[in-house]
């Protein structure tokens, strides 16, 4: 292998890190020391600038250029279908349209950079396969990692789900109302649900209907047993069924679901542990059972 080619995939895999550390947000800064509360004062803009960090001043701007860009040749079905992966992923911090479009092609670029320098050593026709699928995967890998957050906070939901209605529903029957209620609930429960909990408080306290807000919060966190609550309790205000009545029956029924969803669980573990058995300890058990006796047949049938 020659020097060339290591010093530039040292290049590109050292780019990559760099890519991380540009796109994982904002650093806390170190506190300046205190010098009795008397700062110099900033002279002029040059003063100011050079007071922010590299990364505020150079890399920052560089991705919210390359992003711009990125979004301008970007079909706006492309771009609504990304915001919507943002909203279910619960918006990071950091995480906008335009750092992820920088992001894909930053590491599609990264990604073929290394193609391209093991088709240079060695030309051939899978070298050349390899730099399109490097280039392909390294466009895809900030899609994936939004769906694997988006999964994960979907899933964080569904398990605080049945708690949550369970405390709503006893916060109800004691006399609160439904929004006195779920701001309780709200600052009990940890997690995406307790923030989107707040967060429909907020939005009825700033004037919108608690229908439309509960309705705004299924399409942020599109779990089918929170709509199938929301849609109950909506169905509650239109009849005039007590609320407490029907979160009763949600609570039921989310404990039912919470039970089926630990059985089928449990019921998929023997095939999960099935590959890992077959792959890693029945060849050390034959190993163990069978070599001793296939080396006395070998030197059985070495020495008749």
């Amino acid at each position: 292998m020659s020097a060339a080619l290591v010093l530039g995939s040292a290049a590109v895999v050292s780019s990559l890190g760099a890519l991380w550390w540009a796109l994982s947000g904002p650093r806390p800064v170190r506190a300046p020391v205190d010098l009795g509360g008397v700062r110099p004062p900033v002279d002029d803009l040059r003063t100011m600038a050079l007071q922010r960090g590299a990364h505020e001043r150079a890399v920052e701007p560089l991705l919210a250029r390359l992003g711009r860009w990125a979004q301008r040749y970007t079909p706006q079905g492309r771009i609504a279908g990304l915001e919507q992966r943002l909203l279910l992923a619960g918006t990071p911090a950091g995480w906008t349209v335009e750092r992820v479009l920088a992001a894909k092609l930053l590491v599609a670029g990264g990604s073929g950079a290394l193609g391209v320098l093991r088709l240079l050593a060695a030309p051939s026709g899978i070298a050349l396969v390899l730099v399109i699928a490097l280039v392909t995967v390294g466009f895809f890998v900030p899609d994936l990692i939004l769906r694997h957050k988006a999964d994960q906070r979907q899933e964080q939901v569904k398990r605080t789900l049945a708690d949550a209605i369970d405390q709503l529903t006893v916060t109800v029957q004691a006399g609160l109302g439904l929004d006195a209620a779920m701001a309780r609930v709200a600052a009990r429960t940890r997690g995406p649900l307790g923030y989107e909990l707040a967060r429909v408080g907020q939005d009825v306290r700033a004037g919108m209907a608690r229908s439309a807000a509960l309705a705004a919060m299924t399409e942020r966190v599109q779990v089918p047993e929170l709509r199938h609550v929301v849609l109950a309790l909506a169905q509650a205000d239109r009849l005039g069924v007590p609320v407490a009545k029907t979160l009763q029956v949600q609570s039921s029924e989310l404990r039912v679901k919470r039970r089926q969803y630990a059985e089928e669980q449990a019921m998929k573990l023997p095939v999960k542990i099935l590959f890992p058995t077959v792959l890693c300890i029945l060849p050390a058990l034959f190993v163990v059972v069978l070599g001793p006796a296939a080396l006395s047949i070998y030197e059985n049938l070495v020495k008749g």
